[in-house]
């Protein structure tokens, strides 16, 4: 060893708070003194000492006069606060070491004379036997406290500052301080530095053991990695649309210097034929609104317009509405208002946005400035530090002291960075009435300059051969719940050609709420967490003000499980199983229809017949509106489908992503990604796996066959598990295949309910078992336990129901017992009957006839899934109607309706017999709802774990907003607003049962996570690794018992007893003799 060097800090006394005047490194070369100084002046602070860092290790080795190594800077928490609190005036000491090659001269000094603390130090304390030591004793003196490093180094490490003689001295525990100043501080251009640092230098203590160096570089390696990551997902989230405008603006230069529009695929061409027109028309209406030239309503909405570059206003459009045109139900047409609306909020929130960014740059700047060289005795004391450190924090929030920043930037409150994306910095939210207006401008702007033309002729320069690519017309909808009404809307049309071109690619299309690719924020507020900048809520109120205000009020005291549990969910790490993937991308190359993947071509329409027969017109008519309901349908899917494999493709090379969730106001957890997530299909699913891995342990292997079984539906899922692992090694020839050749095999997997994930599947057990020990065989995929007939399971649960629960496998039992099977053979029953009964008699006899082929399961399963959530007749019918139409045994769409009317009354009259003590506790929840809605309030509660909710069905008032396209009417749900009786008291019974199944997921969240599982939920769906299966069973019926050992309806009405003392409620209904612990003991309650 051949010297040391230390930091040695000399202070002055300021008022508000000390300051460092010179920072001195200390060092020894052959017994010769060597000691620059360098200037900083500034409080003494954390964005000081990282400043006084990178002087030190830019500084040339020729200047530090032979010192060949220099020490980390340290520093104390406690010392830093007492450094800023403003004290009198006190000796902040030093530490001085010196030490000579291999001999133990060492001359130690820590003088520290503190008023206000009252302890001090000398040298007189005993040399410690090692330069190690003599450093580590030092520092602990000066303080008398554990020292912190600048980014926590661990305890054993402290003291540790050697170097090899002629290396560059390496600072090791401020490096990543360091680097953050760095990468502001030189940061003109933002460059990509700043998204992929430099690797963080390895530990230099040759003292300590291996072991412990590993530790410490794989700590720092980690850190370092969780920044760049951290600084992806900035980029990603606030520079979407920053990019696609730049992407445009290349394009069209390239299009316009080699004509290569017509190589372009056709939705690109299209959206780069309408982006520079579209953008000057948004700069020329921001010119008239600076000239003072204001038309119609532009003095409303200029100052909103001027905010943005219109090239960015012109993406924004053209990407909204083109989303919107995709993903609607109708077939190439949106509303006006649900449009203007979605447009201008994507506008406000990127405002907001880009008022982050460039304050972002101006901070950077002004902190360079203000830092280089000798600038940095000028620095303001009150505010330019704050900068400082806001700026390089390592987690880029830009978090500034709200009374500094207000002297530095007015209207740049930036305590959270969700608040500064919602409120702009400082300014008012938006409102409604201004995003409709800002919206439908662009809208009309678009409409004006947007034409179509066939893609192979983009550069002819006939305009005749131009079309409007949109236009604005009038539709009637129905209006829900009145049957024969209808009401007129606005819509926007847009051209086939354009939805031809839409349904081949959507992976260009903007998606500002993609998964994450670090931990989501954890929610402490109604607008603070998930994402690091986009605008999150916690919950998903849609304009319902006295829902939210009820959730802000009680967020902090009283829902912690709550935010917990949601914290929980968004930290499971998400990955894309790219086998899969590769699988469905051929499937879908070869035209779909094949693992329920939608087909990718339209039904030919009928051609209209030659003869003027009314019967035969009357009929082509029919078949050429249901062909057409059909290729909306398929445009619809097929445009979901293309969103969702955009997502996938662009996260296929990541190693994790997270999904940060929120709730809707009945407490189920929803991934705020709309499209890729495992909420989805069967598609999403498959091809979505954890990131981490779990060995398979004695047990894992087991549970992956019973997984495979239960995918593979039909009477397989139905067995015991025995019996389906048993079915499983029978063909597990036919699972080789299937993971060995999908496509080219037999493609057995195609024959499952569930076919992706199936096949996922497969190729797990086939991993599994070439390895040659299944036990150690790492697994990524999730293996799901699922209630059986949730619903019916709570219903039964809150009545002690002991027939209900062994429909529903809540007690033991050999296998598992099927209540859609049940009820499906109860159904037979009645139709049986009916169909002996004379035709010309019994008006039931031939539609009996007619259905009894069909009944199965499947055909009264989602309607027996969702009686307990208050399907009604009509509900019901139109699911067995679909399920009906599916099947296309029945052609004629008369006999299929009437068919459907049938079977639906028959199987709500089946389902009445079953679950008598369910339907009394559906009908003693509508009997309380009523009562409280007809006293003109909405009915509100608090779940098991502290969630209030309010239902926010009122009669929506209706705002009238004159835009320059119509005038539009938006909805008005707030608190004045008269309650919709009905829709309370019908609503009641499913909203509070979904409140206590997302109870029950939440609390098995919890339980997982603090027992180190990785879980997912989908609402009665439980999800983890292959050998973590049992332990998550036993958590999950450990706490639906917890839940249910609750007085969950004595609690409930004396709520409603204690809010309307002068209301008489009916008494809960009588219980039965279930013992709920047998849940414990029931093997498929969950399976």
């Amino acid at each position: 060893m051949v010297a040391i060097g230390v930091l040695e800090p000399i202070s002055a006394v300021g008022r508000t708070g000390r300051r460092i005047s010179d920072v001195k490194l200390v060092g020894l070369r052959s017994h010769q003194d060597c000691a620059p100084t360098f200037n900083l002046g500034g409080r003494v602070r954390g964005g000081m000492w990282r400043a006084a860092v990178r002087q030190l290790s830019r500084q040339p080795r020729e200047g530090l006069r032979g010192a060949g190594n220099c020490s980390s800077l340290f520093w104390s928490q406690s010392l830093q606060s007492r450094w800023t609190s403003g004290s009198a005036a006190a000796a902040v000491g030093q530490v001085h070491v010196r030490a000579v090659d291999k001999d133990v001269n060492v001359d130690a000094r820590w003088p520290l004379r503190d008023t206000k603390v009252g302890f001090s130090r000398s040298s007189s304390d005993s040399v410690p036997s090692s330069i190690d030591q003599t450093l580590d004793a030092a520092l602990h003196n000066v303080v008398n406290l554990p020292w912190l490093f600048l980014q926590g180094v661990p305890a054993q490490d402290v003291g540790n500052f050697h170097a090899r003689p002629g290396e560059r001295p390496a600072l090791d525990y401020c490096r990543t301080y360091a680097s953050a100043a760095e990468a502001v501080i030189d940061d003109d251009d933002e460059s990509e530095e700043e998204c992929a640092p430099e690797e963080p230098p390895q530990s230099v203590d040759f003292n300590k053991a291996k072991t412990a160096k590993e530790r410490a570089a794989e700590s720092r390696k980690a850190r370092w990695k969780e920044k760049a990551l951290r600084m992806r997902q900035f980029k990603i989230e606030t520079e979407a649309w920053h990019q696609a405008a730049a992407e445009y603006k290349e394009l069209v230069a390239e299009m316009c210097k080699k004509n290569l529009a017509p190589n372009l695929p056709a939705t690109r061409s299209l959206l780069l034929g309408w982006f520079e027109p579209l953008r000057d028309a948004i700069a020329q209406e921001q010119k008239d609104y600076e000239e003072r030239n204001f038309r119609e309503h532009r003095a409303i909405y200029g100052p909103f317009l001027a905010k943005l570059p219109a090239d960015m206003l012109a993406v924004i459009t053209m990407h909204r509405l083109m989303s919107l045109l995709m993903s609607d139900q109708e077939h190439g047409c949106v509303k006006v208002v649900h449009a203007a609306l979605q447009i201008g909020e994507a506008v406000e929130q990127e405002v907001g946005i880009y008022k982050l960014l460039r304050s972002k740059r101006k901070v950077a700047k002004k902190v360079k400035n203000k830092v280089s060289g000798d600038a940095l005795d000028d620095l303001d004391t009150n505010t330019d530090d704050s900068i400082a450190n806001s700026v390089l924090d390592s987690d880029l929030k830009l978090k500034l002291a709200k009374e500094k920043v207000k002297k530095l930037v007015k209207q740049q409150k930036l305590r959270l960075v969700g608040k500064v994306v919602q409120q702009a910095n400082g300014d008012e939210p938006w409102g409604p009435a201004i995003q409709v207006k800002v919206g439908s401008r662009l809208l009309e702007l678009m409409l004006e300059t947007s034409v179509m033309r066939s893609p192979a002729d983009q550069n002819a320069q006939d305009m005749t051969e131009l079309r409007p690519a949109f236009k604005h017309t009038l539709r009637n909808y129905p209006i829900k719940n009145k049957n024969n009404m209808n009401r007129i809307y606005g819509v926007i049309e847009c051209d086939p050609a354009v939805m031809s071109a839409l349904d081949k690619s959507v992976q260009h299309m903007v998606m500002p709420y993609m998964p994450m690719l670090v931990k989501p924020r954890a929610w402490t507020g109604f607008y603070d967490g998930g994402y690091l900048h986009l605008k999150s809520t916690i919950m998903r109120t849609h304009g319902a003000k006295e829902l939210r205000d009820t959730i802000i009020s009680t967020l902090r005291q009283d829902m912690i499980k709550i935010v917990q549990a949601l914290d929980a969910l968004g930290s499971t790490q998400w990955k894309i199983n790219n086998v899969v993937l590769d699988v469905l991308e051929q499937v879908w190359k070869d035209g779909g229809r094949l693992a329920d993947l939608v087909d990718a071509e339209d039904v030919p329409l009928p051609d209209k017949p030659e003869s003027d027969d009314f019967e035969e017109i009357r009929n082509w008519r029919r078949h050429t509106a249901s062909a057409k309901r059909t290729n909306s349908e398929r445009h619809s899917v097929r445009c979901d489908t293309e969103l969702k494999l955009a997502a996938a493709r662009k996260l296929r090379d990541e190693e994790g992503f997270f999904y940060p969730h929120n709730l809707d106001f009945r407490g189920r957890a929803y991934p705020i990604h709309p499209h890729l997530n495992h909420l989805g299909s069967d598609m999403c699913r498959g091809i979505l796996q954890f990131a981490e891995g779990r060995a398979l342990g004695p047990t894992g292997l087991r549970w992956l066959k019973i997984h495979l079984a239960n995918l593979y539906g039909g009477k397989v899922g139905k067995m015991s598990f025995d019996a389906r692992v048993a079915w499983v090694d029978e063909v597990m020839e036919k699972v080789f295949d299937s993971a060995d050749r999908p496509l080219d095999g037999s493609r057995w997997w195609l024959d499952a309910e569930d076919p992706f994930q199936f096949l996922a599947t497969c190729l797990d057990i086939r991993n599994a078992i070439k390895s040659g020990n299944p036990e150690t065989y790492v697994s990524h995929l999730p293996v799901h336990q699922d209630g059986s007939c949730n619903g019916l399971q709570h219903y039964a649960a809150l009545g002690r129901d002991r027939i209900g629960a062994e429909s529903v496998n809540l007690v033991a039992g050999d296998k598992p017992a099927d209540v859609y099977s049940g009820i499906a053979a109860r159904v037979r029953e009645i139709m049986e009957r009916d169909a002996q009964k004379d035709p010309k008699t019994s008006r039931h006899a031939a539609n009996a006839k007619l259905l009894l082929p069909e009944i199965d399961r499947k055909l009264v399963k989602q309607t027996v899934m969702t009686s307990v959530y208050g399907v009604t007749f009509v509900g019901a019918r139109m699911q067995i109607f679909n399920r009906l139409k599916e099947r296309g045994t029945i052609q004629e769409q008369t006999e299929m309706y009437r068919a459907a009317c049938y079977a639906a009354k028959t199987t709500l009259n089946a389902l009445g017999e079953m679950f008598k003590e369910a339907r009394c506790i559906m009908s003693w929840l509508g009997d309380c709802a009523k009562i409280i809605a007809s006293n003109g309030e909405t009915v509100k509660w608090t779940t098991p774990l502290g969630l209030p909710v309010v239902q926010p069905y009122r009669k929506p008032g209706r705002h009238l907003v004159k835009t320059s396209l119509q005038v539009l009417a938006l909805r008005n749900l707030d608190a004045d607003q008269p309650v919709l009786v009905q829709r309370q008291k019908s609503a009641f019974p499913p909203n509070f049962v979904h409140s206590l199944d997302s109870t029950h997921m939440m609390m098995t969240a919890l339980a997982c996570q603090e027992a180190g599982l990785t879980f997912a939920g989908v609402h009665d769906s439980y999800w983890t690794h292959a050998g973590d299966v049992e332990q998550m069973n036993s958590l999950l019926r450990e706490k639906f018992v917890e839940l249910y050992s609750q007085p969950v309806l004595e609690n409930l009405l004396k709520s409603f007893q204690e809010r309307f003392p002068t209301l008489v409620f009916p008494e809960v209904p009588a219980r039965g003799d279930l013992d709920l612990k047998e849940v414990l003991r029931a093997p498929y309650f969950f399976n």
